[in-house]
């Protein structure tokens, strides 16, 4: 483990550069979202795109360095706290991405994992990402009423990272210990995964200063959680 550390402290290092870059924290909404397979697989789809890019993982037990705005790709799968808040290093990423499943339970607990870490940073801005779903459509359904919610009660923007099939070649390229965009190419999860990584290194970054202070909604919870499983 010290031995995995300290390899991932090093190239976090080399990747202090001087042009700019870009840092992205990956937050799973619950445990059973398969972060560290999502993380590793578009880590992936980025260097498969000729892009230089450390994937660390708090959930390890990893404790980096210091983070500058200088290095070039970093994602980080991140580590809640017990009140949901990211740590010190994530909590500086240009973006946050939280991961969902498409059903209700997984979309219930995405809701409060943003709700939790907007009061805890202030955030203007979250990314979702829905893995395993069975079609673009159910995607976007899912992608949109969480937009609607968000903006309604929380002021905050969650706008769609895309989503990624359920594809049964994501266990199969498990058991040979490789991501599936390196395992097999063409199938739908690997198609996916690699338009997540394009889009990723288009998003538009905020400003520094572009975390205003978090306001409550004055709705209930009750309003906020069927609005967010599209039962406006």
């Amino acid at each position: 483990m010290r031995k995995v550390v300290s390899d991932q402290a090093d190239g976090l290092r080399r990747l202090m550069a001087s042009s700019p870059g870009r840092l992205v924290a990956l937050v799973g909404s619950e445990t059973a979202v398969g972060m560290e397979r999502v993380s590793a697989n578009l880590k992936a789809a980025l260097v498969q795109q000729g892009h230089d890019v450390l994937l660390l993982d708090e959930h390890k037990g990893l404790n980096p360095p210091n983070l500058q705005r200088d290095a070039r790709l970093v994602l980080i799968n991140a580590a809640l706290d017990g009140d949901g808040a990211l740590s010190a290093v994530a909590a500086k990423a240009d973006d946050i991405l939280v991961v969902l499943q498409a059903n209700a339970a997984s979309i219930m607990q995405a809701y409060a994992c943003i709700k939790r870490l907007h009061y805890a940073h202030a955030l203007q801005r979250v990314r979702i990402l829905v893995n395993q779903v069975t079609d673009a459509g159910e995607a976007q359904r899912i992608l949109s009423n969480l937009a609607h919610t968000g903006s309604r009660y929380l002021a905050v923007a969650l706008e769609p990272a895309g989503w990624v099939r359920a594809d049964p070649l994501m266990l199969q390229a498990q058991r040979l210990n490789l991501t599936v965009v390196e395992a097999f190419q063409s199938s739908p999860a690997a198609s996916d995964f690699r338009q997540i990584a394009f889009d990723l290194l288009q998003w538009p970054y905020l400003p520094v200063d572009g975390r205003d202070p978090s306001r409550r909604p004055s709705a209930v919870a009750g309003q906020e959680a069927h609005s967010a499983l599209g039962m406006h």
